[in-house]
């Protein structure tokens, strides 16, 4: 998505633009995929920074206007409603915030005019400026709350959707995601995350640009300190997973570019650079936040089962504890997502539930080298319905198909280390490198989810492109 939105933006101004993926298909962490004769979205529970069309000042409507599409192509449908979902204690959001507000006033009274000044600082800060220095999130939360139960709730969402971070958020990455998940909202593009890929394709396509799809870069060239170009890998890029061999080049191209946008991640982009690859151990961070993710569908609905919110973000625990699971996943806390609870203007072909759990790269890893992986797999899968049906109805007497995915998943079709889905913990707001012309988007620029993978792109590209 931020190299989609870099090019478009880039090849508005005539600018030759040619975009490398690693797979084959693009979207990168929000990417779809066929199986079992259906398709199945991969990342998309919901599309964040939902708003209204025409509304002012909104990060939606910014990215909008910089690529030169229209709204109503998005085909953004409203969430039913969400729910945090603690022992004893629930909290209904939706996209009116003024409900969340009075959730809060309800189960947390003393709390509530903390919340409204914490709501202010929150919505004063610039958090799109490439020029902010980080600070923790949590000593400002604490200047304005006391009771740990609601800083933990409204942890909940905004980590599991945006930190890379165990148990902490950078203060800009807090708010961004508490504004485009409880100021903005939720919405899904009718025909899920391949509406929004297409659109930006097709875009890029018409202005010029090139995409190569199944080309990774095996090297980012440097000379004295500036970018020269890459050279390919000589293998075919990511292929779907299986044991034959990719094909292979008679030798590796090299492409010379006098500017890189790299979207590959922080301490992938440093990996593969001349004159970075000897410091990236020193200089970059590999996260260990990575996840399983299960896909159930169902013959029926689940509103018709009675589970009539949208995503339920949960924890069991006395403390919610993110980072990184110790076992193959870590069912204590966790995200389940009712696909078909969006005001859609056909209901989808049938039910489709999800769970994401934080998982555990190194257990998964082991059980691809043992060969025990796809047992291991079906195993947790059932761990995670056994934990579904002590929140939610009970549905696995519905469940026609399933499919889950894994940090070998991630490794496999992204090459994050790690499987790390939000990349690594120490952000490049900036999107600088000590080699000129070489910049970083996505993901480890700091802008999160698809809006934000977006303008991640359009920011780079601007500001260290266009106006450099």
């Amino acid at each position: 998505m931020a190299g989609l939105s870099a090019g478009i933006r880039l090849a508005m101004y005539e600018r030759r633009v040619l975009i490398l993926e690693r797979h084959y298909i693009p979207g990168g962490l929000n990417s779809y995929y066929h199986k079992f004769k259906r398709p199945f979205d991969v990342g998309l529970h919901a599309m964040t920074n939902y708003v209204p069309k025409g509304t002012k000042r909104a990060p939606l409507t910014k990215l909008l206007r910089q690529l030169r599409v229209r709204y109503d192509d998005l085909q953004l449908k409203e969430q039913y409603g969400s729910q945090i979902l603690f022992p004893g204690v629930t909290l209904d959001f939706s996209n009116d915030f003024e409900q969340l507000r009075s959730e809060v006033a309800r189960a947390f009274p003393d709390q509530v005019d903390g919340f409204d000044a914490l709501t202010a600082e929150v919505m004063a800060y610039d958090e799109l400026s490439l020029d902010k220095e980080p600070i923790p999130s949590r000593p400002v939360l604490a200047k304005h709350l006391s009771d740990p139960l609601l800083i933990d709730m409204l942890y909940c969402p905004l980590m599991f959707y945006g930190s890379a971070e165990e148990n902490e958020m950078e203060f800009g990455q807090f708010c961004i995601m508490f504004k485009s998940i409880f100021r903005e909202g939720f919405a899904r593009p009718e025909g899920g995350v391949r509406t929004i890929i297409d659109l930006l394709k097709q875009k890029f396509l018409e202005l010029g640009g090139e995409l190569r799809f199944q080309r990774g870069v095996e090297r980012i060239v440097a000379e004295d300190g500036q970018v020269s170009g890459v050279r390919l890998e000589r293998e075919r890029g990511v292929t779907k997973i299986s044991s034959k061999p990719r094909p292979r080049s008679e030798s590796a191209e090299e492409i010379s570019a006098p500017v890189v946008i790299s979207t590959a991640g922080l301490p992938e982009t440093w990996a593969m650079t001349d004159g970075l690859s000897e410091r990236a151990e020193g200089e970059t961070v590999i996260g260990r936040l990575t996840f399983m993710e299960s896909i159930a569908c169902l013959d029926v609905e689940p509103k018709e089962l009675g589970m009539d919110k949208t995503i339920i973000f949960y924890n069991d625990s006395e403390r919610f504890d993110y980072r990184g699971a110790d076992d193959h996943a870590d069912l204590r806390s966790g995200v389940i997502c009712a696909t078909n609870n969006y005001h859609h203007d056909e209901p989808l072909p049938e039910g489709i539930l999800r769970v994401t759990n934080i998982a555990n790269y190194e257990r998964w890893a082991a059980e691809k080298a043992a060969g025990s992986y796809e047992a291991t797999k079906e195993s947790w899968y059932q761990a995670q319905c056994e934990k579904l049906v002590t929140m939610i109805p009970e549905f696995r007497d519905h469940v026609t198909v399933h499919d889950s995915f894994t940090p070998t998943t991630v490794k496999h079709f992204t090459a994050h280390a790690r499987g790390a889905i939000y990349g690594s913990p120490a952000k490049r707001k900036d999107g600088l490198t000590p080699v000129g012309g070489l910049f970083i988007a996505g993901t480890d620029q700091g802008f999160l989810g698809i809006v934000g993978a977006m303008l991640s792109g359009i920011s780079i590209a601007n500001a260290r492109v266009l106006q450099a």
